[in-house]
């Protein structure tokens, strides 16, 4: 059977993974009255709460006898490295592009490395059938960008299909017929090329690493496509570093194939096959797995530089361990040294000091996913600021740049501007979008980007829309002013009282409800000037002899403001921290004791 290895790449929220449901129904993996979960690629709790795709995934369908290998990736440059691994897969690409919102940051990002390893793309004009849609205009900027990124003449000549892929059709005339997906499987099967398949010939096995992941009966399993010769089970075979050395010998206890969204057992593989292999112990992702008479390992696609970190250390603030379970300094080295391990665009070091650790990621969503993760597995922990990479070069320091695309109505576009030049970013252009809205795009240092989402959408009441991507490192900016607000910082431990609060609204706005516990150096909101301020927020009313009847049930409180993981871990100063656990998320001081503060503020 001749094999087809895909993938589809697309901006955030353009129709990818959806576009994958209906290619299973149509291609007969789902029976007739099975009963399909939307997204059913989504699969894990995070994406489908947050509606976006985090961890890349394989299926295959069978078209005019034909195996086409799918793999859908993730669309946000936070988790590049998970498409930077994945596009060593596969022999094509399928480009999503919404048509009405044309190419977006994430969609140069993923698009420019597809080219760069050579992939001729196929272009996907998805939801054509929206009002706004544009298909003539995105099909001429799909172009450009592609001119943009260096295209080939040959990848410049790239074919095109009109879709919805909500509706389940996809057809190279924009009034075509508007039936299924047969003209997008018939042009995959033209149009990318079939894998060059060993298996006839006496090269050895071999295989690059692609993806890590434990399963509770196998074990360990790596997966990655078989570049030449073939593999069966029991066969004796090594893991092999990319520097060439030899991890570990072992036996290739099973081999799996992806059939629809299971994988199947298999007694062999041959080259072209994406194929899970089980029975390693300490072979990882970008390791070359292969025969033992084999010693050069094959070529792993360089992963960009990682442009944030943050520093994560045990909870040890006066509530610790009354929510979670893993709460020691080991256990926590040990999740996030694993977390390394199979995402290899994340990266552990140890810290400062013996209990905590600095952890290296693209962005803040990157690094609030693995917290998010650590607090549904039961972990406390504490977070400080999120902080840039720097590089060093010539005697001068270089900072990450990201280009950011926002889309926001017009009355707003003018606050934006401001803020953007506040935080040294440059304006590239300003162009009319669909409506009466404007598409601003600009370049901004990552640490400009660092807790602005928040101030964006107060400026933009919500409905504005920014995308970001990495784009270089550039010279130092200079200095950018940070947060003027002080912090309302607890001087009490105990449970906080709606009395108090209410007679504190007028500092600023709170963070906390009543009843919810309190320490000490816990920051339970914002002063409404730039210097933080100690509160009491336990203090009850004092009791008298005559009392209204219903006077304090009349006291009425302004809603507290929750804010979400990222918005937390950004909002906080160098001199606090974030204290996670699974079913709270505090923000404290980084010294709780306030004599502790005065005297580090000195030093």
């Amino acid at each position: 059977m001749k094999i087809r290895n895909i993938a589809i790449i697309a901006h955030v929220d353009h129709g990818k993974t959806t576009l994958v449901d209906e290619i299973l129904k149509q291609s007969g993996v789902f029976h007739n009255k099975q009963e399909v979960s939307e997204r059913a690629m989504d699969s894990n709790e995070l994406e489908r709460e947050r509606g976006i795709t985090i961890l890349s995934k394989v299926t295959s369908v069978e078209w005019s006898s034909s195996r086409i290998n799918i793999l859908d990736t993730p669309g946000h440059a936070d988790f590049g490295g998970e498409v930077e691994r994945i596009l060593s897969m596969v022999d094509g690409v399928l480009l999503l592009v919404d048509a009405s919102e044309g190419p977006m940051p994430q969609t140069k990002f993923v698009t420019s490395k597809a080219l760069k390893q050579g992939l001729r793309p196929i272009v996907i004009l998805n939801k054509v059938d929206k009002t706004q849609a544009e298909p003539d205009r995105v099909l001429s900027q799909v172009f450009d960008l592609f001119d943009s990124l260096g295209a080939t003449e040959e990848q410049l000549d790239f074919p095109f299909l009109y879709a919805s892929g909500r509706s389940g059709w996809a057809d190279v005339d924009l009034m075509g017929q508007r039936k299924n997906l047969n003209s997008l499987m018939e042009l995959i099967l033209s149009h990318v090329r079939p894998p060059v398949q060993t298996e006839f010939n006496t090269a050895p096995f071999s295989m690059l690493a692609t993806i890590l992941e434990r399963d509770d009966y196998l074990g360990r399993m790596l997966t990655g496509r078989i570049e030449t010769g073939r593999i069966k089970t029991g066969e004796n075979i090594k893991g092999m570093s990319p520097s060439g050395e030899t991890i570990e010998n072992f036996r290739a206890s099973k081999i799996l194939l992806f059939r629809g969204l299971k994988k199947v057992e298999v007694d062999e593989a041959i080259a072209g096959d994406i194929v899970s292999i089980c029975g390693m112990v300490k072979t990882s992702v970008s390791d070359t797995i292969c025969e033992r008479s084999l010693t050069e390992p094959l070529n792993s696609q360089p992963i960009d530089p990682p442009t944030i970190s943050v520093t994560i250390g045990i909870n040890d603030s006066p509530l610790a361990g009354k929510e979670g379970k893993l709460i020691q300094s080991r256990v926590i080295r040990d999740r996030l040294f694993k977390e390394s391990e199979s995402n290899i665009a994340i990266q552990v070091s140890e810290g400062i000091s013996g209990e905590s650790l600095e952890v290296f990621g693209r962005g803040e969503l990157q690094i609030g996913i693995l917290l998010e993760n650590m607090r549904r597995e039961g972990f406390e922990l504490s977070v400080s600021r999120p902080r840039v990479v720097y590089q060093t070069r010539d005697g001068k320091k270089f900072e990450p740049i990201e280009e950011i695309t926002i889309d926001v109505d017009s009355t707003y576009s003018g606050a934006v501007i401001e803020k953007i030049s506040n935080r040294k970013g440059a304006v590239k252009e300003i162009n009319p979008s669909s409506g009466d809205k404007t598409r601003i795009i600009a370049l901004i240092p990552s640490r400009g980007l660092i807790g602005y989402h928040g101030e964006f959408l107060t400026d933009t009441k919500g409905t504005g829309i920014l995308n970001r991507a990495f784009h270089s490192y550039e010279e130092f900016k200079g200095d950018i002013l940070g947060k003027s607000r002080g912090a309302l910082i607890s001087m009490e431990k105990g449970k906080a009282v709606q009395y108090a609060l209410f007679h504190l609204e007028d500092r600023g706005y709170f963070f906390i409800r009543p009843g919810e516990e309190i320490y000490p150096g816990m920051i339970v909101g914002e002063h409404n000037r730039n210097n933080d301020l100690e509160v009491n927020p336990i203090r009850g009313k004092k009791l008298t002899n005559v009392r209204a009847s219903g006077h304090d049930e009349s006291l009425r409180l302004t809603a507290a403001r929750r804010l979400k993981l990222e918005e937390a871990i950004s909002y906080i100063k160098d001199d606090e921290l974030v204290e996670l656990t699974p079913t709270s998320i505090r923000l404290r001081k980084k010294y709780l004791d306030s004599n502790e503060r005065k005297k580090q503020q000195k030093l």
